[in-house]
């Protein structure tokens, strides 16, 4: 059960509190600078967890569960506290909500149908969504370190309602299929 792929994945659920810890004061620019360089080595992780794993052929069931588990705590994290710091406000807390519904909604779709023994498998379009989701969070985090960059902002809060609408769009992918699985 610890492979190094399962440990990669389990440093980037421990890591969340030390990236919230940066995140914390928004006028601090060496934290957000420092935020940006843990959400960073807390994407590399992500990529290189899931490419040793199969690589190595060790891809094993509590990787399949953690791994998305902590995509979500990392996203949900960095959203809270962004919000909570008036760093994502006004109306970016639209495509915020919009991220936390779905993904709160797609992993209880994801565990309805676990149940049933039906499996829901990962759309390329989600994968960009993901990685869109991922690089508009890195450069609103990294908008906080550099303020006078205000293309760096603006760039990464387009690139969030981007994601956002391709958030639901996979999530109405999502539950169109999950539906078909449902009773009446």
């Amino acid at each position: 059960m610890l492979t190094l792929p399962n440990i990669l994945t389990l440093s980037r659920i421990i890591t969340v509190p030390l990236l919230a810890a940066f995140l914390w004061w928004p006028e601090w620019r060496l934290g957000y600078g420092i935020a940006f360089a843990i959400y960073c080595l807390m994407g590399v992780t992500d990529y290189f967890d899931g490419y040793l794993a199969r690589a190595q052929g060790t891809v094993s069931k509590l990787g399949v569960f953690l791994d998305p588990i902590a995509d979500k705590i990392m996203v949900a994290a960095v959203l809270l506290i962004l919000a909570g710091r008036g760093v994502i406000a006004e109306l970016n807390l639209i495509p915020a909500l919009v991220i936390l519904m779905r993904e709160i909604a797609v992993s209880g779709l994801r565990e309805f149908l676990g149940g049933i023994q039906v499996s829901l498998p990962v759309s390329r379009l989600a994968k960009w969504k993901t990685m869109l989701q991922l690089v508009a969070l890195g450069g609103l985090i990294l908008s906080g370190a550099l303020p006078d960059l205000a293309w760096l902002w603006q760039a990464s809060s387009a690139a969030f309602w981007v994601s956002a609408a391709l958030t639901l769009l996979t999530g109405w992918d999502y539950l169109r299929v999950g539906l078909k699985h449902m009773d009446t």
